[in-house]
């Protein structure tokens, strides 16, 4: 008997379930053998209750390791973000939440002050992506130059990218958070222009396109990467008070000394 008091599973059956690497239907066949006996299930009711316990078992699994590997820094959601106290319509915000914009190969770039939700949205919608079967990479601007930058000592820079690019998408935040030098540029462009028609990027600034010269230190590099970018991208504009200042008002009833 088992710790349970279900009688064990046959040695051969529970050998060869190993070694099939079906740990779902090797845990679980002693007590719906029991289950099925008793309930009299057709052959077939057995079978399958097993095989979806097996798949779902491993989509769970799939689905964690697709989290861990996004790398994300917090875990956000969409069903968190209020949309009604923001500057983003309704419709717009349906359509990200879809996800259709991934599987059309489009681009998002959230553009807007600090504090207005960019952040919270490109995480949420890597995490409903990968809730829906996506791979997805999160980084900071500066840490995906970084990650470019080291390629650069034994040139590995295009087998980066490419490895990058297996996901479904991408997503960028902080850009112009830093200015960057002419190789970092370079880089960023390389990338944007690797991920063109191939992957969706999402994007995070506090820089209004027209600005983008601020961070980028020449001006035909910002329009050859702005025009790889926003080709086929949905541009959302973040605009209000920062959260994070309307919070700490809220928290000090809104700044004012006590008499």
């Amino acid at each position: 008997m088992t710790a349970s008091g279900l009688p064990p599973l046959a040695g051969d059956l529970a050998e060869g379930l190993k070694r099939l690497k079906m740990a779902a239907m090797r845990q679980l066949a002693p007590e719906l053998l029991v289950t099925a006996k008793t309930q009299r299930w057709a052959p077939e009711e057995f079978l399958r209750t097993l095989v979806e316990a097996e798949i779902a078992a491993r989509d769970a699994s799939n689905a964690r390791t697709r989290m861990r590997t996004a790398a994300f820094p917090v875990a956000k959601t969409l069903a968190e973000f209020d949309v009604t106290a923001s500057s983003i319509p309704q419709a717009t915000f349906d359509y990200l939440a879809s996800l259709e914009w991934i599987r059309a190969t489009e681009n998002v770039a959230l553009i807007g002050p600090a504090g207005t939700g960019k952040s919270h949205i490109l995480v949420a919608l890597g995490v409903a992506a990968v809730e829906a079967g996506h791979r997805v990479r999160y980084f900071t601007a500066a840490d995906l130059v970084e990650t470019l930058y080291r390629a650069l000592a034994d040139n590995s820079v295009g087998r980066v990218i490419e490895t990058l690019l297996r996901n479904d998408v991408v997503l960028v935040d902080e850009l112009g958070f830093a200015p960057l030098d002419d190789t970092g540029t370079q880089l960023l462009v390389r990338f944007i222009a690797a991920a063109y028609e191939r992957r969706s990027l999402g994007i995070a600034s506090h820089w209004p396109f027209e600005s983008w010269g601020r961070f980028l230190p020449e001006h035909t590099t910002a329009v050859s990467l702005l025009d790889r970018l926003l080709h086929h991208c949905h541009v959302v504009i973040t605009d209000g008070d920062s959260y994070r200042m309307k919070q700490a008002r809220a928290r000090t009833g809104g700044g004012r000394k006590p008499n």
